[in-house]
């Protein structure tokens, strides 16, 4: 087997000097998804007119690229039977591929994020030669979501927050948040995306409550780059609605308000009453003041003894204007 440095020599050489022919053409899907762990397939094959018959490959060479216009990094070579020493995770889609098989397509064992990007196929057959860019789509599902809060227990009328965490994801992906009416609060909050050294991205967000707008349940969801959404997470703070908070507070400033106008008519009313019973005794008393009267001769009984019951007779019936002949009225107005 040729060293890698040789090979590439030799094919670079073939690559300059190689005509590219009208009766072959290099065929490849523009786009190729991979999944982050998993095998991934960049599909290309040689075409070639009717004209030709038994076509046979001379050179097959995968490049990766940094852009569309750089020459790229040699990562698996075929040169006139020979192989190159293919980077660690790359070789013919077809195991048992030769140089009469068209189909090159490249086959990537365990995707990694650094393996996003560009490719280039160059193919030198004996009926002349192409190349071709296409591109692979790595990804990575982001994991289940976690939601806790700080304080570990909201309680009603303080602020806290909402901490909604997801990771080992790609590309970078959002959090988003909502309450329990789908409104989102999205802008309320705060993300952070760090990337680790496979290149995955942590996703964490923030979302601050503050006091006396806090609802009952939120949802935390998470969405990939292409903005489909992966996984979602309700958090219940226990808290009623703002709205009943404000009813309550409503209600609760109502009944002061209530007692600070009953409480002080009740003791006003208290005291008018207590001032007209005082002045209804006095008037009464000072009715009895200004008639003086005795009766005379005392009202008797037949054995000769005073009667109570004829006196206080005798005093209604002077109280009430009619003065017997046996009243004496002192004073009257």
């Amino acid at each position: 087997m040729a060293s890698g440095g040789t090979l590439l020599f030799i094919f670079t050489a073939l690559c300059v000097t190689a005509v590219k022919s009208l009766f072959l053409k290099v065929e490849c899907k523009a786009e190729n998804v991979g999944h982050f762990g998993q095998q991934s397939l960049l599909e290309c094959v040689v075409k070639t007119s009717t004209d030709i018959t038994d076509p046979t490959i001379h050179a097959v060479a995968w490049k990766k690229l940094t852009s569309t216009e750089d020459e790229g990094d040699l990562v698996l070579g075929f040169n006139r039977g020979k192989w190159g020493r293919p980077k660690r995770g790359y070789r013919f889609a077809e195991p048992s591929w030769d140089e009469k098989n068209m189909n090159v397509s490249l086959l990537i064992t365990n995707t990694a994020v650094a393996d996003d990007g560009y490719y280039k196929c160059m193919v030198i057959t004996d009926s002349g030669d192409d190349r071709m860019v296409t591109t692979l789509k790595v990804q990575a599902r982001y994991s289940v979501l976690t939601v806790h809060s700080i304080p570990e227990k909201i309680v009603p009328n303080s602020d806290s927050t909402l901490i909604c965490e997801s990771h080992g994801g790609y590309p970078k992906g959002t959090l988003r948040w909502f309450d329990e009416e789908k409104h989102e609060w999205t802008k309320s909050s705060e993300m952070e995306a760090t990337q680790s050294d496979d290149g995955l991205f942590q996703l964490t967000s923030r979302l601050s409550l503050l006091r006396g707008s806090t609802f009952p349940k939120y949802t935390c969801a998470v969405f990939n780059a292409s903005g489909g959404k992966e996984d979602e997470f309700t958090f219940e703070t226990n808290i009623p609605p703002p709205s009943l908070h404000g009813s309550e507070e409503g209600q609760g400033s109502n009944t002061v308000g209530i007692s600070k106008i009953v409480v002080p008519l009740v003791v006003i009313g208290s005291l008018m009453v207590g001032l007209l019973c005082v002045l209804l005794i006095y008037r009464w008393r000072s009715q009895l003041r200004l008639i003086d009267f005795h009766l005379s001769p005392q009202p008797v009984k037949a054995d000769g003894h005073t009667s109570p019951s004829l006196v206080l007779l005798e005093v209604s019936c002077c109280l009430k204007g009619v003065f017997p002949s046996h009243c004496r009225q002192s004073a009257y107005s």
